[in-house]
């Protein structure tokens, strides 16, 4: 989580020209107001955050702050409500129609919850993007979460609520953080069928993600008709992450962008909100990653043979610490893993002994009926 992968997916993007494409400003964020955090956490945990922030106390165990995931450091607590504060102002400008497309690659911090940091997430700017959303006048807003891990966080504040669909394609809770986000965790009394998870097997590429993804989320946005899209872009979920277990590519993250914008259009009336999230390869995956989501969001997709500048590289270098003449391996060359991204259309034919359609059956059986779909033909 080290600020490097922002400052150097910031850089890319710079570097590529898509600041300066028609149409793209950029804003700078307010640190969030406690009023605003409180639309989405406990008043005493804000407090707690501060406390910790000014170094009033070293640590709080029980609201997460002071853990191996969640240390503290000075200032977490405006750094952390500057990142909401970021989301928050862009879900402000698309719902006054000032834009269609925003991200925010610093957020995505999906794993906190009202009371509690969890996941290195101290406060969630994903939930309290979607509850400006419905402060504002929308009475329906859908969550896509293409993180590796389960977007708990998010799913616990909207549990309840059936004007959030909260989707969360990730790998499964059996094997990776945070132990939760299985198919028949589908909402509560008031919302049953509104909160959505795909357990994906250890393993699982482009491929079977790209399969279960479209397999489930089109479908039920098509139900749902949202009138905002949020998306979540963790790429902890690229083979080369050292804290997931599955095996996507630059590509297969590339692609899920391109599925985003689509979404929006298709599903959302063209209004979009994307965030970053998880990813621990801070030099060879996250600035591409983010950098094509970003293109994505602009309306011109960056090829993926695309050249990254060599300013860039010796930049990247610099910041990973290798001296003059010192090997970059580690340090790309082109927004490209060399791979071709491909998957098999689930209307093609479920097979019941591979694992991930398993996995998909599993979710459409559970969910599907909620929203009048035939788990089976839709």
């Amino acid at each position: 989580m080290a600020p490097v992968r922002l400052d150097l997916t910031h850089r890319l993007s710079q570097d590529f020209g898509l600041f300066d494409r028609p149409g793209v400003r950029l804003i700078k964020p307010e640190v969030a107001p406690d009023e605003v955090l409180a639309s989405v956490h406990d008043p005493e945990y804000i407090r707690a955050v501060r406390a910790v922030s000014t170094g009033a106390v070293d640590e709080d165990l029980e609201r997460g702050l002071g853990t191996d995931d969640n240390p503290v450091f000075p200032h977490i607590h405006e750094a952390s409500a500057r990142i909401l504060g970021g989301s928050v102002a862009a879900a402000e400008a698309i719902w006054a129609g000032e834009v269609r497309h925003a991200v925010n690659f610093a957020g995505g911090l999906h794993h906190a919850g009202r009371g509690k940091a969890s996941g290195f997430c101290i406060y969630n700017d994903c939930a309290a993007a979607i509850q400006r959303l419905l402060d504002r006048g929308a009475e329906r807003v859908a969550y896509v979460d293409l993180d590796a891990h389960h977007g708990d966080g998010v799913e616990s504040i909207f549990w309840n609520d059936p004007r959030v669909l909260t989707v969360s394609v990730h790998e499964t809770g059996i094997s990776l953080f945070p132990g939760s986000g299985f198919a028949n965790d589908s909402g509560g009394p008031e919302s049953l069928g509104y909160a959505v998870n795909v357990a994906l097997p250890p393993g699982t590429g482009d491929a079977g993600y790209l399969r279960a993804t479209h397999a489930v989320v089109p479908q039920l946005l098509r139900a749902f008709g949202p009138q905002v899209l949020v998306t979540q872009h963790g790429c902890d979920g690229h083979g080369g992450d050292p804290l997931t277990n599955l095996r996507m590519s630059v590509e297969g993250q590339r692609q899920l962008a391109l599925d985003a914008s689509d979404w929006a259009r298709d599903f959302a009336g063209d209004r979009w909100l994307a965030t970053g999230g998880g990813g621990y390869s801070p030099f060879s995956v996250v600035p591409r990653t983010w950098t094509h989501l970003v293109a994505a969001a602009t309306g011109q997709p960056l090829r993926t043979s695309t050249v990254i500048p060599q300013a860039w590289r010796d930049y990247a270098a610099q910041a990973a610490g290798l001296g003059p003449g010192e090997e970059m391996a580690g340090i790309p060359d082109t927004m490209s893993d060399g791979v071709d991204v491909w998957w098999r259309s689930w209307e093609v034919g479920y097979d019941p002994s591979d694992p991930v359609d398993q996995t998909i059956m599993a979710t459409r059986k559970e969910i599907f009926p909620y929203h009048g779909l035939d788990p089976w033909f839709d």
